[in-house]
């Protein structure tokens, strides 16, 4: 199954989530979300019963001919907030855990940006893309509905994750596109310190930022129990050593590193998350909106 085919039960408990942004005033005039903004709009929502003060050029005379009752019809209003999701297709993020070879942090990346629009499509909020690369951004203004989903998952299935990304070079890229309101979403392995910098960038111009930090099974418990050459796709750099010998020093060093990150990240008022790929999608989702969701 490609990682942008969400299997069924992830679909179901995705409709029990939500996207919020971190401020309530945001909140209150936003496209969702708990209300989905009807009035004078772009899209027809629903017929409701017409009511005193109704504009009347919004009755429905076709409906009131067969039913003898009026009726006026709510359209839904584009949402002020846009959802951007941020992959980072560096090399790093082909990284996957010796027991699942097929399944790699960018699968994962996938697999939530997937996720993602589907809580965006139930919201009614517009979501867009950007995936930094090597090469340079590939970005997709911010659009909704099906059609949508469907381009965006369209330019996503044939990516690789390879290479060095240059974030501070591209940042005015895509930056200057996301409105100050804007919820801006990273899934990155956050070992990059110019992809950090960037989020702390758009944080600090007083967007909404959060990362899903997105780690191996193996980076947690580190199941190495034999000699081993390890390999930085995007340095070229390796070490030679025993799994075994190396495994307490690497947990203690990884633990800090990002015990250190997600102190960082909070002084800068990102939110932030981690996401280990052996989990399923909605978990990081759940533990990043919990505290404003449904």
């Amino acid at each position: 199954m490609s990682p942008l085919d969400l299997p069924p039960e992830l679909r179901s408990r995705l409709r029990r989530l939500s996207i919020v942004p971190r401020r309530a005033a945001v909140l209150a005039s936003a496209g969702m979300h708990d209300s989905r903004n009807k009035g004078g709009g772009l899209e027809f929502a629903q017929y409701r019963a017409y009511e005193r003060g109704d504009d009347l050029r919004a009755i429905d005379w076709k409906l009131y001919a067969r039913s003898d009752k009026f009726f006026v019809r709510d359209a839904e209003r584009e949402s002020p907030v846009a959802i951007w999701i941020i992959v980072d297709a560096s090399a790093s993020m082909a990284q996957a855990d010796l027991a699942r070879p097929g399944w790699s942090r960018f699968d994962a990346a996938r697999r939530i940006a997937a996720s993602l629009m589907e809580i965006a499509l139930y919201q009614g909020d517009r979501f867009g893309l950007v995936v930094e690369s090597a090469t340079g951004p590939m970005v997709l203004s911010p659009g909704s509905g099906g059609r949508h989903r469907d381009r965006v998952c369209l330019a996503l299935a044939p990516l690789k994750a390879s290479g060095a990304a240059d974030w501070t070079r591209d940042v005015g890229v895509f930056g200057e596109q996301m409105g100050a309101r804007d919820i801006l979403i990273f899934l990155t392995d956050g070992f990059d310190e110019r992809c950090i910098a960037t989020a702390e960038r758009l944080a600090a111009s007083g967007r909404d930022v959060c990362i899903i930090q997105i780690l191996t099974g193996d980076e947690r418990d580190f199941p190495f129990d034999q000699g081993y050459r390890f390999h930085d796709p995007e340095t070229g750099a390796e070490l030679i050593g025993d799994g075994r010998t190396l495994r307490a020093d690497f947990i203690a060093r990884f633990a800090a590193a990002r015990a250190a990150l997600a102190a960082r990240l909070e002084v800068r008022g990102i939110r932030h998350v981690e996401h280990f790929i052996d989990e399923s999608a909605d978990v990081p989702i759940r533990t990043l909106f919990r505290s404003a969701g449904r």
